[in-house]
């Protein structure tokens, strides 16, 4: 079985969070939720890989991995990297790793993090909402940081080779739509959006592409244009003057500008209530006693070990 060095860095990158795969749903009643059909990709075992599971473990990937996957032979690859992880689980199983304490007390630890996690996500949605009322007043105190040049807003199709292209060109004159070809065909990450760019300005893309973006009209399609990256259809969805963008143009802005504020009053205030709930004692001469007693044996300082896990 091929496992490249690109197989490599997303395997290591896959089993951070290893998820395993599943019998057919058929066969344990789960529902799975998220895109994909439940499609099977692979069998390893009686185990099935799906499109469900390949899309789960896509989006788990750190940004700039992604685009490894977005290709055909990146998604061979990825396909590799599952294959081999789900070997490695079933041959670990059989040998009884699974059940071993260091991995049921990493297991108990990690499910107490999931926990933390879980519950401090939901507390912060529910009571750190931006409210309409908060997003009016930025807006109106900071106008001048939603002023933009000119802009439009465009979408693309990217293949790698010409006749691909002058094929989806074929498809579209006869009337096919530009979004399902562009999740169908493109090669890189705005397929999944049906080619969407959203709205940028001049000096945002590179000249080939940008000077055929702003030459067209709204709603029109381009004819192929050749990049660096391979050949661009390009469809222009919209157009605005240069300005001051209203707000519910920025509303994302400004819900991104707030939300780290009240979402750390939020978990201040929470932190302190479930204080005043609680009985706590901090024994303040053993606390005294902590050395270096853990870092001898290789632990983690106590303020590293004490911070949660981070979201993936």
């Amino acid at each position: 079985m091929h496992f490249s060095k690109t197989a490599a860095i997303l395997f290591i990158a896959l089993s951070v969070a290893v998820t395993g795969c599943k019998k057919q749903e058929g066969a344990t009643g789960a529902k799975q939720e998220g895109p994909g059909k439940g499609i099977v990709l692979a069998e390893v075992n009686g185990a099935n890989i799906t499109d469900k599971d390949f899309y789960k473990e896509q989006a788990a990937l750190p940004p700039q991995l992604k685009p490894m996957t977005e290709t055909p032979e990146g998604k061979k690859e990825m396909i590799d990297t599952m294959v081999v992880r789900e070997l490695i689980l079933q041959q670990a199983s059989k040998d009884g790793i699974d059940k071993s304490p260091e991995v049921a007390a990493k297991l108990e630890d990690l499910k107490k993090r999931v926990i933390v996690e879980a519950f401090l996500k939901k507390k912060i949605e529910e009571s750190a909402k931006v409210s309409d009322a908060e997003m009016q007043d930025y807006y109106n105190k900071n106008k001048d940081k939603f002023k933009s040049d000119a802009q439009i807003r465009a979408s693309h199709i990217l293949v790698k080779s010409e006749a691909q292209a002058k094929e989806i060109e074929k498809q579209l004159k006869g009337g096919a739509s530009f979004e399902e070809l562009a999740k169908k065909n493109s090669i890189d990450g705005a397929a999944q959006k049906g080619g969407d760019l959203g709205w940028f300005s001049k000096g945002s893309m590179i000249p080939d592409f940008e000077k055929v973006a702003f030459g067209l009209k709204d709603g029109e399609v381009s004819g192929i244009v050749k990049t660096q990256f391979g050949y661009h259809i390009i469809k222009k969805t919209g157009s605005r003057p240069a300005g001051a963008r209203t707000l519910d143009e920025v509303k994302d802005e400004i819900k991104a500008a707030l939300a780290p504020a009240k979402q750390q009053e939020t978990f201040k205030t929470l932190k302190e209530d479930l204080k005043k709930q609680a009985k706590v004692s901090i024994k303040e001469d053993a606390l005294k006693e902590l050395g270096s007693e853990g870092a001898k044996g290789g632990a983690a300082h106590p303020g590293e070990a004490a911070q949660p896990a981070k979201a993936k």
